[in-house]
């Protein structure tokens, strides 16, 4: 459940904060929303159900924000334990959950979706160099992109490293697949069906690209 809500928590956030709330109603909305999507069981109702796990989250949550606003229940969310807090996230994230005026609410939670989601394969990836002991070479290694050479060329990092050069570009290679397999994997999570992770890659990469 602390992982469900750490990868779902901004792009909800985001949404509510994209309807016109401040944020820290819209911060008490979205634990008040997770906590009853734990104590109400509310995932219950997914078993059997096929689609997209941040499709059905998000529906929860526009019938959560429409009853609340029926209820003006605002005084009845405070006292009780966050499940997440706004604070664990960094300045530059959270400056991503805030309004963008071009932007509907759902194309807000779209796009908090898509940060979320590639932060958390980079750092299930990090993890996984940190604790084979890599830590510096995941550093210099994880922003070179296909062609292209950093402050220090394939040569000079295998130096860096006591590698040779091709064991310095087989290296990237095997990041980047690395990459990749963990990306699949957490969007396997959140789908009822394998079939549909290629298109949820597609969909991934449409929203970063604008």
């Amino acid at each position: 459940m602390e992982q469900l809500c750490r990868a779902y928590w901004p792009p909800l956030y985001a949404f509510v904060r994209r309807e016109g709330l401040g944020s820290e109603d819209a911060e008490d909305l979205t634990q008040e929303f997770f906590r009853r999507l734990v104590w109400k069981e509310w995932l219950g109702q997914l078993q059997h159900q096929r689609g997209k796990f941040r499709s059905f989250l998000l529906t929860f949550l526009k019938h959560f924000l429409s009853d609340q606003r029926d209820l003006a229940a605002a005084g009845k969310r405070g006292g009780r334990q966050p499940l997440v807090s706004l604070d664990q996230f960094e300045g530059d994230e959270r400056e991503r959950l805030d309004p963008v005026d071009r932007l509907t609410a759902d194309q807000v939670h779209e796009r908090a979706w898509a940060h979320a989601l590639m932060a958390r394969a980079a750092d299930r990836l990090q993890e996984e160099y940190v604790a084979d002991g890599k830590a510096d070479l995941f550093h210099e290694l994880k922003d070179r992109q296909p062609s292209e050479h950093g402050a220090l060329t394939y040569a000079e990092l295998g130096a860096l490293f006591g590698m040779s050069e091709q064991a310095i570009k087989n290296a990237v290679h095997r990041l980047r697949r690395r990459h990749r397999e963990i990306l699949r994997e957490e969007i396997a999570r959140t789908v009822t069906s394998p079939a549909e992770v290629d298109g949820e890659i597609r969909h991934l990469l449409a929203v970063l690209n604008g």
